[in-house]
């Protein structure tokens, strides 16, 4: 009898800690999903942002024709960010693409605050109603980029905290639940990426 009890404890031992390690199983998916899903909202404004650009930079070519460079940059900073959020996509949270994706951001940054400022010095491109209407939809795709980042980073940090504390960290290494990366602005380029184009037409 005493044999059929200590079986018995044990064996409840045995599911409740199997109950537990599912529980926490479980939130780690729902965790990577929430970050995962925060990261298409990233991905959907930024392709909002790639698909503006070429119409912004057509409609400058007619007026910036001493100013083929700057507009070859943007186009050139426009093809490697989508590349950069390509990488990212297929590996949201991943360090290396994350990394990748931050820095090319950065350099459309760049590539579109040299456009709008030179477009300043042109009082025909500044009153063009096109201009105009592109410039207000990138300001605002720009404001919804930096929400969604901001989404994506707390989701990132949500679940790395759940993986990290212990003893969820048994689950998680066991299961191979791997760090996720935030979406960080590189500190070399901390000016030009947090500073989003300036856009006055």
């Amino acid at each position: 009898m005493m044999l059929f009890t200590l079986l018995a404890i044990i064996l409840g031992l045995v599911v409740l800690a199997a109950l537990w390690a599912m529980g926490v199983y479980n939130g780690l998916v729902t965790a990577r999903n929430a970050f995962r899903n925060a990261f298409a909202q990233i991905d959907v404004q930024l392709q909002r942002r790639f698909d503006l650009i070429p119409n912004l930079v057509e409609t400058a070519k007619g007026y910036l024709t001493h100013e083929r460079e700057t507009l070859e940059a943007v186009i050139a900073a426009r093809s490697a960010a989508q590349s950069g959020l390509a990488a990212a996509k297929a590996n949201p949270g991943d360090p290396q693409a994350m990394a990748q994706l931050a820095a090319a951001q950065g350099q459309l940054n760049a590539g579109l605050g040299r456009l709008l400022a030179v477009a300043e010095a042109y009082p025909d491109l500044k009153a063009n109603q096109n201009m105009m209407q592109l410039s207000e939809e990138l300001s605002s795709t720009e404001n919804k980029v930096a929400f969604a980042r901001q989404a994506y980073n707390d989701s990132v940090m949500a679940y790395n905290n759940r993986r990290e504390v212990f003893p969820s960290s048994l689950v998680a290494n066991t299961f191979g639940f791997a760090a996720a990366a935030l979406l960080d602005i590189p500190a070399e380029k901390a000016e030009q990426v947090r500073e989003a184009p300036k856009v006055q037409f």
